[in-house]
């Protein structure tokens, strides 16, 4: 019996809108990779992963993208990316390792200036088409802003989806930690972005991944590993268009009508290829 798993990766509003976009497209070209039998969500990927398994029709889904009278309300970020980069480079200058990295960007976040917890979750409840945890295997990645560890939240963790969801979104410097058992949790993509190397045992596992960081070879070293272990994986980017359409922060909720144009039209082109794939 193959096992198939779906990676959707960390991304902003942008992130969101595009692989939407992008698997409303294959589906319309007649590939439903809805049916993986694991779905790991990080951050964009996280609101993406569980408005795909709510049961609500991807066209849907790629209307409340496309039509500014559907959109979702979202909040602009207090710090703008500039300042949030310094913060960021910040926290890995004299780092020890990539544990002390984590640890130092979650002290950051925790110290932020943001809107209030309430008022982002709010926006995130808005997001979610369900706040029940489907049946389907979903895994949501966060990382505790205080000890640097990511967190896994799944049906069996007994946390509420749409507090995974606001964790694995949190975005640092940006949103706020959010509370969960005493802990504060944020982005889990601090871990890496798309946090792959978690859909381990799966034969066959398609990755979207929203933006490549230059000099990050996070995903690369992890889809090594799933391959030298027996895993088959493909990985789509947004192509030229899409990457256009996109633009150069992801937060920005005024790029989503065209990014999920753009998603959905390389998803149609790249239908054949995939089918090819997810067999």
């Amino acid at each position: 019996m193959i096992r198939r798993g779906l990676v959707l990766g960390s991304g902003g509003v942008a992130g969101i809108a595009w692989q939407t976009g992008l698997l409303a497209g294959l589906l319309e070209g007649n590939v439903d990779v809805l049916d993986a039998d694991v779905i790991v969500g990080t951050s964009a990927g996280a609101t993406v992963a569980a408005q795909i398994t709510s049961g609500t029709p991807l066209r849907e889904l790629l209307d409340r993208q496309v039509d500014p009278a559907l959109q979702a309300p979202e909040l602009l970020s207090v710090l703008d990316t500039e300042e949030r980069m310094d913060l960021f480079l910040e926290a890995h200058d004299g780092a020890a390792d990539a544990l002390d990295v984590r640890r130092r960007i979650g002290a950051m976040a925790l110290a932020a200036p943001t809107v209030a917890e309430a008022e982002r979750r709010a926006v995130i409840e808005a997001r979610l088409p369900s706040h029940c945890w489907p049946r389907s295997e979903l895994k949501i990645v966060a990382v505790d802003a205080e000890t640097g560890a990511e967190r896994v939240f799944d049906s069996a963790a007994g946390v509420d989806l749409v507090d995974a969801v606001a964790a694995s979104c949190a975005a640092p410097g940006a949103w706020p930690p959010v509370a969960i058992d005493g802990r504060r949790y944020i982005d889990g993509e601090i871990r890496t972005r798309e946090n792959a190397d978690l859909a381990a045992g799966c034969d066959q596992i398609l990755v979207l991944q929203v933006m490549a960081v230059p000099g990050n070879t996070d995903l690369d070293d992890q889809v090594a590993v799933l391959r030298e272990r027996g895993s088959e994986v493909s990985v789509i980017r947004p192509d030229d268009v899409a990457a256009s359409a996109i633009g150069p922060d992801l937060l920005d909720p005024s790029v989503r009508e065209s990014a999920a144009r753009a998603g959905h039209a390389q998803g149609l082109a790249a239908a054949l290829a995939v089918a090819g794939f997810w067999r």
